[in-house]
């Protein structure tokens, strides 16, 4: 019998003797996803043996992010931890109370790498933030940094938009405008919240979860952080060849409306579609067609009315040339 008050966060830092950035590098977030964990145990054996040194700035780990969920072996302990990310003063579950020493120690940090893996084969994929921008979603300063780092983690495919069009959604499904801003801060998780404090942020899904490169694919990308970011003697990790990037931006979020609304196949994230390429059929019958050439992201069989069904991306070549 798993009970929550058995449990404690830990985090652990590693402080060099020069001038450097402040990392954060968290795993489990989600508890069934362990591959940081893992990448970050191998790291932090080659430190704790002085193969490794920080010698500049400093990096901090966050092995288990959401021990509930881990010790659980699933995704979440009472909800999704990477919603709705912040501080609340009265806690109502686990997660509000991880939020309450999270929040904290993302903030006082300068860059994060997030590590997640996911549940349908594809190749591992970076999530990154907006473009520079002073606008009320999510103003950022910082999109040169965190592309030129996404492009070292060692993956090649890379996804933006997900909080723009997200609450695109949400502002469309919501029938009170006043209640906006309060949905809106459950499409926020740990890059977002890291954002909003000055930083910037990366979340790398690393593989499907019981792939056992997952892992090495954790690895090699905290290697290439602490390298690319001066942390560590070592070379500097070389960008992504920009003939092999896949970048792609997130369009358009479709709901499904209806219990009876279907798939007409069984999708996963990154099949290709075309315009007018049938994705599912409406509880009344009307055939869904993609209004767009590009690729298929996130579709959920499981989501209920009113919910978001699946994402639709297109190519964003203009990744590629910034650094």
């Amino acid at each position: 019998m798993t009970s929550a008050s058995d449990l404690q966060f830990k985090s652990i830092n590693y402080t060099g003797l020069g001038e450097g950035p402040r990392l954060i590098v968290t795993g489990a977030v989600h508890g069934n996803e362990t591959c940081g964990t893992i990448g970050i145990g191998r790291v932090m054996a080659e430190l704790d043996s002085g193969a490794l040194r920080i010698a500049n700035g400093s990096v901090t780990f966050v092995p288990v992010t959401n021990p509930l969920a881990y010790r659980l072996q699933r995704r979440a302990g009472d909800r999704n931890l990477n919603r709705n990310l912040f501080p609340n003063p009265a806690p109502q579950d686990f997660e509000d109370r991880i939020a309450n020493w999270l929040c904290p120690l993302l903030a006082a940090h300068d860059v994060l790498l997030d590590l997640h893996s996911f549940n349908a084969d594809s190749e591992p994929f970076v999530m990154v933030g907006p473009a520079d921008n002073d606008g009320p979603l999510q103003p950022f300063a910082h999109a040169a940094s965190e592309k030129a780092l996404a492009k070292r983690l060692g993956v090649r495919r890379f996804v933006d938009g997900w909080l723009a069009t997200y609450g695109a959604g949400v502002q469309r499904r919501l029938s009170d405008a006043s209640q906006l801003q309060t949905v809106l801060r459950y499409g926020v998780g740990t890059t977002e919240f890291m954002r909003s404090t000055g930083g910037y942020a990366l979340t790398l899904e690393c593989g499907q979860h019981r792939d056992p490169q997952a892992p090495e694919v954790a690895y090699r990308a905290i290697m290439n952080t602490l390298a690319h970011l001066g942390l560590i003697d070592a070379p500097a990790p070389p960008a992504v060849a920009a003939d092999q990037i896949e970048a792609l931006s997130m369009v358009v979020v479709h709901d499904k409306l209806d219990q009876g609304d279907s798939f007409a196949r069984t999708w996963r994230s990154f099949d290709p579609v075309e315009v007018g390429t049938l994705i599912g059929t409406r509880a009344d019958g009307t055939p869904v067609l993609s209004e767009l050439e590009g690729r298929i992201l996130f579709p959920d069989v499981n989501a209920g009315p009113n919910q978001e069904w699946y994402y639709l991306t297109r190519a964003n070549p203009a990744f590629a040339a910034q650094d």
